[in-house]
């Protein structure tokens, strides 16, 4: 336990014992509120983070307008880290970066001169060899900073003040969205469309339109590097009503021919935020692996524009199919979440449907509106007051001469003469001269009746709303007059397209289908033999090795395996190697532990059903569909107590109606088969009872066609079942004579 001290002197205090818990819960806490607030979340207002407010207000103060000269980015990364921002320099210049990448940001906000990397990934240049500079578009986002618009605040050291939000006449948060992960909360918003988002806005300020009618506006998405957004318009609805959900984006590609009929794919669009030289080598990399059965080659051949060339196996490949491949196997295809989690008024993080996002915008507009006319109101307030001294010197200019050359303090004489102000009375003390012409006295006579008149329509617009939404619908009209569709930057680069009407596409679907012959040994040695109706006499086994499962499949075909360790495993007969040798171990293929053995082996049929069975005597049925597994691992299928085993699979034809079951204690034992249940994984029930014995084969068969098995010279035989007849769980008699001595119906 930690000791109080003893306050002195240099002492402020004593040491607090305090449990650890109540200090982590505390510090945690500061901690997660310092990363959503001033860290991760944007404002709705402005769409920014703090230091993308502080990236711009600095670069204002340096005077980097963008029809002035760029200057260092270090020179800019400097102030920001230096005044408002102490984090380290390359997180803040990785910032900047970022807003002057016309493939990152859907309007740059910094106008980047030097190297700022690539769609392929390339980091920019250090911040000594680039320079920088605003955009119009960030000039917009500033607009009115010095006239009051919005509330500053001290820095954090307190020598500087910054603004808390922008003024924001441009909707940023919408226009090139956000990403960000804070403590238990993250945000990612796509980039859209300026013009429709003035279109929507327009629409909010003349009614009270649905997500639905703003989706009629803005469709969706617009991203920077283009690709089509293939969504239904219900889906999209949904996400935009909720703030939450997700958006598929293809790459754009079309089909270039060449001479002798063949042609080649062209995709000139990629998705937004995938990196074109990691698509390729990934590409690459699955064509290696024949991952991409209908892709014969692939290649860069971009330039300035995206330009990846992908190459067909033959002429004969419809394009479509290759490409609805390449779009489940790799990031030609997409998918772009949304979640539109900002801080509402700077100050509550939650997640916001897009008509509240653009509501929050014109809200903050029209303070922003008010903010600026009450400040603009203010000075014509006070030059009107200076106007109204300086008409009263002119009317009176003898008087006002003689006092300022004949009294000691003439300003106090003017103030009590002419009933002035001191603002007036100092105005007129500060003039000079030459302002006496009475050309001079016209010009203020005009400008005072033009400041009165501004002032009346000032007055006019703080006291009604209705002419506030006016102005504000003005402003956003012409911001989409700016940005509309038919300039450069406006026009919309995401294309909308529609769902797919191609179905699911596997692998499996492209493999050449060719029948085999699997040929399993003993041992576990596996191969696949071209052909069916092979001589089985020409099979060569190892040494010591022989035959254990032999029959015939497709190429096409999946072959379903169980183990004794209650695992089903699946492999694609396409992958088992070549007839040639002695084939390879199965356990090279799937992972199986050495101690356990492969009971069964069966061509998968997704109609079949197989009977499983423990050593202990308990088993049930399951589906073919229930066994196929996903990875080399397998799947559990039998559940056993510790240290059992699963100790035979049989499959169960169509026309089977009862069960054999033979234990290690050489009884036999035959019931109907709709006693045993049909479960998907799980101990089943009791098949066959043993007093110290194990269950050591199992069959299914008609009883009308007579239960089948082999003697111990391997001969096929048939009995009648119904001799053995009795309910499930009994203990069973003697096999028929001449049964084999392994206690296993086949040989």
């Amino acid at each position: 336990m930690s000791k109080k001290s003893t306050p002195t002197a240099n002492n402020a205090g004593t040491i607090l014992e305090q449990p650890l818990v109540d200090i982590l819960s505390e510090k945690y806490l500061s901690y997660a509120l310092s990363t959503i607030m001033s860290r991760s979340l944007p404002d709705v207002r402005d769409g920014l983070k703090p230091v993308h407010r502080r990236l711009l207000f600095a670069m204002n103060e340096l005077s980097l307008k963008s029809s002035g000269s760029p200057k260092k980015s270090a020179r800019v990364v400097g102030d920001v880290i230096g005044k408002f921002h102490p984090h380290g320099d390359q997180s803040v210049y990785d910032a900047l970066v970022r807003l002057a990448q016309e493939f990152a940001v859907r309007y740059p906000l910094v106008d980047g001169q030097g190297n700022f990397g690539n769609i392929d990934g390339d980091n920019a240049a250090a911040m000594r060899y680039t320079e920088a500079r605003l955009t119009p578009v960030a000039e917009l986002l500033l607009e009115g900073l010095d006239e009051d618009a919005v509330d500053f605040r001290s820095t954090y050291d307190g020598e500087t003040r910054e603004p808390i939000v922008m003024p924001a006449g441009f909707p940023n948060l919408l226009a090139n969205g956000s990403s960000g992960i804070a403590v238990g909360m993250a945000t990612n918003i796509p980039p859209h469309n300026v013009a429709e988002l003035c279109e929507a806005m327009e629409a909010l300020i003349e009614g009270d339109p649905s997500i639905a009618d703003i989706v009629k506006m803005v469709p969706g998405p617009d991203f920077p590097t283009g690709g089509i957004l293939v969504e239904d318009r219900a889906t999209v609805v949904e996400a935009y009503s909720k703030g939450r959900g997700s958006f598929r984006l293809r790459a754009k590609w079309e089909q270039e021919d060449l001479k002798g009929g063949g042609y080649q794919i062209i995709v000139t669009e990629i998705p937004y935020q995938v990196q074109k030289a990691k698509l390729v080598e990934d590409i690459a990399n699955l064509l290696t692996n024949k991952k991409l059965t209908l892709l014969d080659d692939v290649r860069d051949e971009s330039a300035e524009d995206v330009r990846l060339v992908l190459v067909p196996k033959s002429r004969n490949v419809e394009p479509a199919l290759m490409m609805e491949q390449l779009f489940r196997a790799t990031d030609l295809e997409i998918r772009f979440s949304l979640n539109m989690n900002v801080l509402d008024g700077g100050r509550t993080p939650r997640v916001m449907n897009l008509k509240e996002v653009l509501q929050a915008f014109l809200n903050h507009r029209q303070e922003v509106l008010q903010r600026r006319a009450r400040n603009r109101l203010g000075e014509v307030e006070r030059r009107l007051e200076i106007l109204a001294g300086y008409l009263i010197a002119y009317l009176n200019l003898d008087k006002v001469i003689k006092i300022i050359r004949t009294e000691d303090e003439p300003k106090e004489k003017l103030i009590k003469a002419f009933k002035l102000t001191d603002n007036q009375a100092d105005a007129i003390l500060n003039m000079r001269l030459r302002n006496l012409r009475k050309l001079e006295e016209m010009e203020i006579r005009t400008e005072n009746k033009e400041l009165l008149e501004e002032k009346g329509d000032l007055e006019q617009l703080l006291g009604s709303e209705r002419r506030q939404w006016t102005a504000i619908k003005k402003q956003i009209q012409a911001l989409g007059k700016q940005f509309g569709k038919d300039t450069p930057l406006g026009k919309r680069r995401t294309k909308m397209g529609k769902p797919s009407q191609i179905t699911v596409v596997s692998a499996e679907e492209f493999i050449e289908k060719e029948p085999v012959t699997v040929v399993c040994s003993s041992q576990g040695w596996i191969r696949a033999m071209k052909g069916h109706g092979l001589d089985a006499a020409t099979f060569k086994y190892k040494d010591g090795d022989e035959e254990r499962f032999v029959f015939p499949c497709q190429t096409t075909d999946k072959v379903v395996i169980f183990a004794s360790n209650g695992r089903s495993y699946t492999l694609g007969a396409d992958k088992l190697p070549s007839g040639r040798g002695f084939g390879e171990p199965v356990r090279l293929m799937i992972e199986m532990p050495p101690q356990d053995d492969i009971l069964g082996m069966f061509v998968y049929n997704e109609n079949d059903r197989y009977l499983v069975a423990g050593d202990d005597g308990r088993g049930f049925i399951v589906k073919a569909v229930d066994c196929i597994a996903q990875t080399k691992n397998g799947k559990i299928i039998l559940n056993t107590d510790e240290g059992g085993k699963m100790a035979a699979a049989t499959p169960i034809a169509a026309n089977h109606t009862h069960v054999a079951s033979i234990g290690t204690n050489r009884k036999l034992v035959v019931f109907p088969l709709v006693e045993v249940p049909e479960m998907a994984r799980g101990k089943g029930v009791t098949l066959q009872k043993y007093q110290g014995a194990k269950l050591s084969d199992i069959l299914t068969f008609a009883m009308s066609e007579g239960m089948p098995y082999a003697d111990g010279r391997g001969s096929k035989k048939s009995a009648d079942g119904k001799l053995w007849l009795a309910s499930r769980a009994s203990q069973g008699k003697l096999p028929p004579e001449g049964f084999r001595r392994d206690n296993r119906f086949k040989g």
